[in-house]
C-alpha cells in the first residue's frame, strides 16, 4: 500500500512539471507574436542616440598668392666649328688614274757573302829538309822556288805541279816538285761560300840551310 502512496506522489509531481514547461512555451510564442518580447528589450537597453558631429566650417580665406617666378637669362652656346670637305669639280678633261697603287715592299736584304779561303798547309805535310839535295847541302846553296799547285776538294793535287818561278838552281827546283809532288793529301782545299772547291796557287818553296 505504502509503494502505491509514493508512485502516485512522483507521477503528480512529474506531471506537474511537464504542464509548466508547456505553459512556458505558450507564454514565448505569444510575447514573440504580440511584441512584448521588443518591448522588453527597449525598456531594458535604451536606444542608441547618434550625435552627429557637425562639420566644422571652412574657412573661406583665399591661399596666398604662388611666389614671383624668376626669370633665368639666356645662356649662349656658341655654334661648333664644323669643317666640310667640299670636292672642287675640275672642268680637266685629263684622265686621272683613280686605281689603288701597289705599295712597293722593300727589297730583301743582299745574301750573305761568306768569303772563300786559298789553299792552306793541312796536317802531316813534309817538311823541305827531307827533300833538300845533298849536292847542294855541300856547296852551300839555297834558294825559293815559285810552284804552281792546284788542290781538289779533297785535299789531293788534281794536276801534276809546275815550277812557275826558278831558284836558279836545277836541284832545287827538282827538289821543290817532289816536295809537292809528296805533299798531295795534306793541304786545305780553297773554299767558295763555305765551300771546298778545286782550285790552282803559285806557293813558294824554300830551301834553306839550317
Amino acid at each position: 500500500m505504502a509503494a502505491y502512496v509514493q508512485d502516485s506522489q512522483f507521477m503528480t509531481r512529474r506531471g506537474a512539471v511537464f504542464v509548466a514547461i508547456i505553459l512556458l512555451h505558450i507564454f514565448v510564442i505569444w510575447a514573440l507574436a504580440t511584441g512584448l518580447a521588443k518591448r522588453a528589450m527597449e525598456m531594458v537597453a535604451p536606444p542608441i542616440e547618434v550625435a552627429l558631429a557637425e562639420e566644422q566650417k571652412k574657412d573661406d580665406t583665399p591661399p596666398p598668392p604662388p611666389p614671383p617666378e624668376m626669370e633665368r637669362p639666356p645662356v649662349e652656346v656658341p655654334p661648333p666649328d664644323i669643317n666640310i670637305d667640299v670636292p672642287v669639280e675640275s672642268n680637266s678633261t685629263a684622265i686621272v688614274d683613280t686605281t689603288d697603287k701597289p705599295v712597293r715592299a722593300a727589297p730583301p736584304p743582299p745574301p750573305r757573302v761568306i768569303p772563300g779561303t786559298p789553299i792552306s798547309a793541312g796536317r802531316g805535310l813534309p817538311s823541305t829538309d827531307d827533300y833538300y839535295p845533298s849536292s847542294a847541302r855541300r856547296l852551300g846553296q839555297e834558294g825559293l822556288v815559285g810552284i804552281n799547285l792546284c788542290v781538289g776538294p779533297d785535299g789531293k793535287l788534281s794536276q801534276p805541279p809546275t815550277v812557275s818561278k826558278s831558284s836558279g838552281t836545277a836541284s832545287l827546283d827538282e827538289a821543290a816538285i817532289k816536295w809537292a809532288q809528296a805533299s798531295s793529301g795534306h793541304w786545305r782545299p780553297a773554299t767558295e761560300e763555305g765551300k771546298p772547291v778545286s782550285k790552282c796557287s803559285n806557293l813558294p818553296v824554300r830551301f834553306k840551310l839550317q
